[in-house]
Order: structure tokens, then sequence, then C-alpha cells
């Protein structure tokens, strides 16, 4: 994978660890801060939408980006909201980077990867990665599946950054405006937050019902 995959190679494998349990307690500790304070949710101040990127940029992203975005946009510029969003999402997805190449890197995962369904989908995203990455990052497609495929398919970084900056920064601006010309009311974007966690969380409630229908036929 190149110079910075050799030299992530001579780190030791508790220093990969700590780096990969430091990252997920920091993104997780933003989001408990965030849920529980019921001030912060309603701030209008730039720190929150800077703060607010990383459990909403993070890995399977647990908050929606879009409501925070459109209530962002009823108090500034939409380039504003968009210049204070991207420097954190970018930051976030250097983490997505390397808490994927750790994850991959565990030997559970090696069979996965070498799965031929997973190799053709690395070959189908091989022809076209940026355009790829691109697409995903401007338009409602889940960008979740790209964070790991790009580490399994060894897309460099920088590329990978590049991408994201050209794709969610003019996302954020368009996000932005929108909320600035329709003003859309509160309850609408609380409305709309809960329906996008639940939309991104759908497969986990599905598999969670599977397994409780599964223990209640096997009590029967």
């Amino acid at each position: 994978m190149g110079l910075e995959s050799n030299q992530e190679s001579k780190y030791p494998a508790w220093i990969k660890a700590s780096l990969f349990a430091l990252q997920i307690s920091f993104v997780l500790a933003l989001l408990i801060v965030w849920i529980i304070s019921k001030s912060l949710q309603e701030s209008k101040s730039l720190w929150v939408l800077f703060f607010y990127s990383f459990p909403s940029e993070f890995l399977i992203a647990t908050v929606p980006h879009e409501p925070v975005l459109l209530y962002f946009g009823k108090f500034y510029h939409p380039l504003t909201v968009a210049l204070v969003a991207i420097p954190s999402t970018l930051i976030t997805e250097m983490l997505n980077y390397s808490t994927f190449k750790y994850i991959t890197d565990l030997k559970i995962f090696v069979k996965l990867r070498d799965k031929k369904a997973v190799q053709k989908t690395v070959q189908f995203f091989g022809k076209a990665p940026f355009l790829t990455l691109w697409v995903a990052g401007i338009t409602p497609i889940p960008f979740y599946p790209l964070r790991f495929l790009v580490v399994i398919a060894r897309y460099p970084m920088l590329k990978y950054i590049l991408a994201v900056f050209l794709s969610r920064f003019p996302r954020f601006i368009i996000l932005a405006y929108v909320g600035y010309k329709i003003q859309v009311p509160d309850y609408i974007l609380v409305a709309l937050f809960v329906i996008l966690i639940a939309i991104a969380n759908i497969s986990i409630l599905q598999s969670l019902r599977t397994k409780k229908r599964k223990g209640t036929s096997h009590e029967n």
C-alpha cells in the first residue's frame, strides 16, 4: 500500500489498538454529550456545528448531518456553515480511514477481504474510484460503505480526502442554502432527524427483530 502502510506496519500492536480505542472513545464522548445536552442541541454556536461533524460522519454515522446543516443555515450564510463543517468532516474521514485500516488488518477480516464478492466489488470500484466517491459524497447515496471499501481497495488517503472535500463541501453549501431560503421550522427538523436515524439503522432493527423471532420460536 505504499510508504504510509509500511510505516504503519512498524508500529507495535498495542499502539495501534490504543489509537483505535482513543478514536472511538473521542467520538462516542462527543455523541453522548450532544445527546444528553438539550442546550447544545438548540445552540447556534458554530463550535457545536464543528464538533457535531465527528459523530455525524464517523464510521456508520449514528446521527445525520442534514438536519443540523439546515438548522444552522437559518442563522448563518451558507458558505460560513460549509466552511465550519468541512474541516471537522475531513478530520473525521481521516479517522475513518485509519480506523477501518486497523479493523481490516485484524486476522478475522483477512478471509472477508479474500471473498469473491468483496474482490469483485473492489474491482468495480477501481474502474472509477474518484468519481464514485464524488457522486456518493454529494448525493443522498449512503456513503459509509465506501469508507470501508477505500481501505480494502488500498485507495490513497489523500485522494480519498480530496474526493470527500470536492463532494461534501458543495453538498454542505446546498443544504445550508436550503435552510437559509426555506427557514425550515424546528419541529420539522426534529422529525427529519428522527426519520433519518431510523432509516440509517433500519438494518440493525431488522436484524434484532429476526433474532427476537428466532428466540421466540426456539422457546415454543
